[in-house]
């Protein structure tokens, strides 16, 4: 969700990036699409926490490729789009790009409750109690958006709600106060996700070395590292600046190469990985969705003859 430089491309490369990036949109979101059939097509799933928070998870990065491939392309189409309608554009970008490192911390939180809390696992984390903090999750990643409207509302003339603009976050809230509140919360969420899994990895490991049967525990400590993992692709966007400042002065030549992948690098690549990081590696997942799609595609071949 960065802005990038006003750069003008050739029609042959503006029409190649933009094949690029709709393509891999749609497959990911096609991949990430299947696991959230494979979700719904089983009860089993729906009545785990663990499985909730993924599927929370998967759902929020549909939500963000489809933004940032609509925004990408909009760039080329309609460079200059009404601020009303960038708002929501904007507000749901910024929203599930916040909510899914927060989305991470929760998933985390649960393993580390399974492991270190066995006993106690089952009436901490309820259905209920997970779609509540889920909401919770989209009140907290609004929270930013919110301040960066009231503060537009109170140093931007009414006209300039009315205008059209580049839909990036620095033309829609281009204010310094904007951009203190930006950093500060991005800061904040930031910290207080490491904390989290910091903690949560340290207590599963010391659990694990004091285990008898060390299988799930070990397995525990695993999924949450790879959720530092993701957290760290989540990150990447953070650099994306310094990226495009240590690069142009060795490829000025090519500086629209080095921003369409800086953008896949960034945007679009970190979002393919969450279902192979998580999905592939559950066994009960994974089997649920190889006889769910074989199931119908061998119901799909036989119905002709």
């Amino acid at each position: 969700m960065n802005s990038t430089t006003w750069i003008v491309d050739s029609y042959e490369e503006a029409l190649a990036k933009n094949i690029v990036i709709v393509s891999l949109g749609l497959i990911i979101n096609f991949i990430n699409g299947m696991l959230v059939v494979t979700f719904f097509s089983n009860p089993m799933f729906s009545r785990d926490s663990r499985y909730i928070l993924y599927i929370h998870l998967v759902i929020t990065d549909m939500l963000m490729i489809f933004i940032s491939v609509t925004l990408y392309v909009l760039t080329y189409a309609s460079p200059l789009v009404n601020v009303s309608l960038c708002c929501v554009f904007i507000f749901l970008g910024t929203t599930t790009f916040m909510i899914t490192p927060l989305n991470l911390a929760g998933m985390a939180i649960e393993r580390f409750i399974a492991i270190c809390k066995p006993l106690h696992h089952s009436q901490i984390c309820t259905p209920q109690r997970t779609y509540i903090f889920i909401c919770l999750l989209w009140v907290i990643g609004a929270v930013r958006f919110i301040a960066d409207v009231i503060i537009s509302l109170l140093t931007q003339p009414v006209s300039f709600f009315r205008s059209f603009i580049p839909c990036y976050p620095n033309y829609l809230f281009p204010s310094k106060s904007n951009q203190d509140n930006t950093t500060a919360s991005q800061v904040i969420c930031m910290s207080f996700v490491w904390i989290i899994l910091i903690y949560t990895y340290c207590k599963v490991l010391f659990t694990a070395r004091k285990a008898v049967s060390k299988g799930s525990a070990n397995k525990a400590r695993s999924t949450i590292l790879l959720h530092g993992v993701q957290l760290l692709l989540c990150m990447l966007s953070y650099i994306t600046p310094f990226m495009f400042i240590i690069s142009t002065p060795f490829f000025r030549l090519h500086q629209t190469k080095i921003t369409f992948c800086i953008y896949l690098l960034t945007n679009i690549l970190p979002r393919l990985l969450s279902p192979l990081i998580y999905g592939i590696r559950d066994q009960k997942f994974v089997k649920q969705l190889k006889e769910y799609f074989t199931c119908n595609f061998v119901i799909v071949k036989i119905m002709p003859s």
